[in-house]
């Protein structure tokens, strides 16, 4: 098998886009970078020195802007900063309770508040600003004239505010931290109710604002401590795991990270074989919170998290699962495939330099996330 010679072509050698027979067909014209490189060292690659110094100068940035986006420990492992404001106090917010809840569609542990705000049907009594990833990285909302229902990036709509430090900002003695969705906002006392997704979740569940949909119980007492211990395997493994195989510094912690995800997968696609869901036949907070990392997994993970052992759709039960909890009514709504992708693949610059955004797998498009799951012939084996 020959090799394609690219750089020093003969130079009476036609090139493909060019025809001697067509007049109007000419070379491409050059960019500035490219007339200057050629002119530095004319068509063959750049120098080993330069190359060499290009690499080191890069690694370097890229160790700088990583310990900024993904705090790391000493072995290069990706740690999570713990939340500002990790708990909500039950009694200081009754059903008359005025709340506004601050999210985003790319971001997993947002998402989760979204669903549970849409099966609980609390969104007449929980208003809810989009915020969108900004050009650097930070939350804003953006401007819009147009009302496209309020699962949209658009402005805030509790206190106008143009990013969502801003937001942050306003608590009385002001706020220094990282500005992070999910947020709940307590209108009343303009402050931070609460910015830890599944403390946010489980007041959601249990704030009787909606009296049609209070049988609706995704954190029932029976089954509270099967869902934390499922939140003890999943979280880290596989919520945060994708994370700290994306965010991880060093091959050792990649290695360490892929490894104890994909076997968790592995435990869950058996379980799913025999239970619908995680606590057997019936829905709960552990299936929001695992389901919101599995829609997003072939979709973002699998590529730019270089979680590459497996696709998704390769584990049969994982795969009908999702698909199953994605057609529960109104949850589909929630899901912004192209805001998601936007959200990775253009805004985390250090892992995908040029912002390129890949086609949308197939196996991610809603008309086959809508296909029949078969799951309701699946029963618990208790």
């Amino acid at each position: 098998m020959a090799c394609i010679t690219i750089f020093n072509p003969s130079p009476t050698a036609v090139p493909l886009h060019h025809s001697r027979g067509n007049p109007k067909m000419s070379l491409p014209s050059t960019d500035p970078l490219t007339t200057a490189g050629r002119f530095l060292w004319g068509r063959s690659l750049p120098p080993q020195p330069l190359i060499t110094a290009v690499r080191t100068t890069w690694s370097t940035v890229w160790h700088l802007m990583m310990r900024q986006l993904a705090p790391s420990s000493s072995t290069g492992s990706y740690s999570r900063p713990a939340g500002s404001f990790p708990s909500i106090d039950l009694a200081l917010y009754p059903p008359t309770a005025s709340l506004h809840l601050y999210a985003a569609l790319s971001c997993p542990w947002a998402h989760r508040t979204l669903i549970v705000r849409a099966i609980k049907s609390l969104e007449p009594f929980l208003p809810v600003s989009i915020a969108a990833p900004g050009p650097d990285g930070p939350w804003e909302f953006p401007s819009s004239s147009v009302h496209a229902g309020d699962l949209v990036p658009g402005p805030d709509r509790a206190n106008g505010r143009r990013t969502l430090r801003d937001v942050y900002g306003m608590r009385r003695g002001g706020y220094d931290g990282r500005s992070t969705v999910p947020m709940l906002w307590d209108v009343d006392k303009r402050d931070v109710a609460c910015n830890e997704s599944y403390e946010i979740i489980k007041f959601l569940n249990s704030w009787q604002r909606n009296a049609d949909n209070n049988d609706i119980d995704l954190y029932p007492s029976q089954l509270q401590k099967e869902i934390e211990e499922w939140n003890r395997i999943i979280y880290p493994s596989v919520n945060n795991g994708v994370y700290r195989c994306g965010f991880a510094q060093s091959q050792e912690a990649y290695d360490e990270a892929v490894n104890a995800l994909f076997d968790t997968l592995d435990t869950l696609e058996s379980h799913l074989g025999t239970n619908r869901y995680l606590c057997g036949d019936v829905l709960t907070l552990a299936d929001v919170c695992l389901f919101t990392t599995l829609i997003r997994f072939d979709l973002v993970y699998y590529v730019l998290f270089k979680c590459t052992k497996k696709k998704l759709v390769e584990y049969p039960n994982l795969h009908s699962y999702t698909r199953d909890i994605y057609q529960i009514p109104k949850v589909a709504e929630t899901c912004n495939f192209e805001a998601i992708m936007d959200g990775y693949f253009r805004t985390l610059f250090p892992l995908n330099p040029g912002g390129i955004r890949p086609a949308l797998p197939s196996a991610c498009k809603p008309d086959v996330l809508s296909k029949p799951h078969g799951r309701d012939s699946v029963c618990s084996n208790e």
